[in-house]
């Protein structure tokens, strides 16, 4: 978990998934509401609220900042290890736990995202641990492997049986309940690799081991004792949104620029992530093609499940439209397990990965990130203006209203940011009490060419990289 910490407190939140998890944590606290998020005083549907609830604990302890939005992932990231060191351990002995969770902990995709305020880790661990659990009920631990076979033995009564089994059809449907409260529907991509492993191993006992019918109602429930609630409060729009536009809409359209928006596009990019893999479980991936090639040569039963597991998520991120790289860190559990089963015969290899790594990513945490906290021109201009701002004082932006915004300016100014459109701005100014407002620098000189002397001005350059350019930003403050 160290590891994953170091420089999260070095760089501002990124836009704009990270200062809306972030500000929509801090508005929970503020209202003492934990069943609907709010952004800004508006609903906030894109996301159930488990990442939510475990900023508002992180910020309980560490109060309201950059760190404290980011700890909660680094703590996500350190529990999926742990997961895969034991599940690894079963498989394989404790060589294959250690190097299977050490090929997960220094992938490259999971060094950016272990340390991001997003609700991406949270959701990799619950799907993990209902892989894991899935694996577990159907007795594959049970199979002797011809590869690097458990040092113990799984002998046990049927009585030792039965009470492993109810553990874990429990952690089972309690992970698939837990992964939808993290991240929505895509947490249930467990219940394919099941299915799928029953068809093509001709599972007969699948039926009496997950019981399927009992163990749906079940996950319903847990999820149903935040729904219900949420569901009624926003009268229906929690699900019409939530899944309508944010699940569903992703599937058909590009959201936020991220995708295809023509045929001919969406089928070029089918293959995205089986190329983007190569970049995103850097530096391991380079011992991918020759785990294709043995795998496809000979595998055994617990082979087959991992990769069904992890197929499963590639083709399923693959015909959604939206297309994000860390999409398929769900899967990366399961190649981590893969590799470490069928190549820490060439330990140098993983040794040398590792020695590499580790002093490279403490290096670009530690001291390259925080040099690029100068581009980012939120937190550049909160930094400039901080000791001029006061709870009591409105602010509003136009042309520029990433959230970076409210997360960084609201830690001052306790009201929300209104957007403005240019005509709007002046009479804002103009309005009682003090205030701010926030636009492109060009702009500020054309609407208030000579404001007046007592008004704060703070500029700044930055990059936008949400939408991938540079921008002047210039903050007019009106004193009280």
């Amino acid at each position: 978990m160290l590891f994953h910490v170091a420089g999260t407190w070095n760089v501002p939140l990124i836009d704009r998934d990270e200062p809306r998890f972030a500000e929509a944590s801090r508005e929970m606290i503020e209202r003492g509401d934990y069943i609907v998020p709010y952004f800004n005083n508006h609903f906030r549907f894109d996301k159930p609220p488990l990442a939510y609830w475990t900023q508002v604990a992180s910020f309980k302890i560490f109060w309201q900042n950059d760190f404290a939005a980011r700890f909660p992932s680094a703590i996500g990231a350190a529990l999926v290890a742990l997961s895969i060191f034991a599940w690894g351990s079963r498989l394989g002995g404790e060589k294959v736990g250690w190097w299977a969770a050490i090929v997960f902990t220094l992938s490259l995709q999971t060094f950016l995202h272990a340390k991001a305020a997003v609700a991406d880790m949270w959701l990799v661990l619950f799907v993990t641990l209902a892989h894991w659990s899935g694996y577990e009920l159907f007795g594959l631990s049970a199979e002797r492997s011809t590869v690097n076979p458990p040092s113990q033995g799984y002998g046990a009564t049927s009585a030792q049986r039965s009470t492993s089994d109810w553990l874990w059809w429990s952690i089972f449907y309690v992970s698939l309940a837990f992964g939808f409260l993290a991240k929505g529907p895509i947490a249930w991509t467990p219940l394919l690799t099941v299915a799928l492993t029953g068809l093509f191993g001709r599972e007969t006992r699948l039926r009496s081991r997950f019981k399927f019918v009992r163990g749906t109602l079940f996950m319903l429930v847990v999820v149903a004792l935040w729904g219900i609630p949420a569901l009624i409060r926003t009268h229906g729009e929690f699900f019409t949104i939530g899944i309508g536009r944010h699940v569903i809409g992703r599937s058909f359209g590009a959201m936020e620029g991220h995708g295809a928006n023509s045929l001919g596009m969406y089928l070029l990019l089918l293959p995205f992530y089986f190329v983007t893999i190569f970049i995103s479980l850097l530096p391991w991936s380079i011992k991918l093609p020759g785990l294709t090639q043995q795998l496809w040569q000979k595998r055994d039963s617990i082979d087959n499940y991992l990769i069904g597991g992890a197929a499963i998520i590639f083709v399923v991120f693959s015909l959604i439209k939206t297309k994000l790289p860390h999409y398929t860190l769900p899967a990366f559990p399961l190649l981590s397990l893969l590799l470490a089963r069928r190549c820490f015969e060439n330990e140098r290899f993983f040794k040398r990965c590792a020695i590499g790594a580790v002093p490279v990513y403490l290096v670009l945490a530690l001291f390259l990130m925080p040099f690029s906290a100068r581009f980012f021109p939120a937190w550049q201009l909160y930094q400039q203006s901080r000791d001029y701002l006061r709870p009591e004082m409105q602010f509003a932006a136009a042309d520029y209203v990433e959230p970076s915004l409210v997360w960084y300016f609201r830690g001052r100014a306790h009201g929300f940011m209104t957007t403005l459109n240019h005509d709007a701005v002046r009479p804002f100014m103009e309005g009682t009490g003090g205030r701010f407002v926030i636009l492109p620098t060009n702009l500020i000189r054309d609407l208030f060419p000579s404001p007046p002397s007592n008004w704060k001005t703070f500029s700044t350059h930055g990059f936008n990289i949400a939408k991938g350019k540079s921008v002047d930003l210039t903050l007019l403050l009106k004193p009280e």
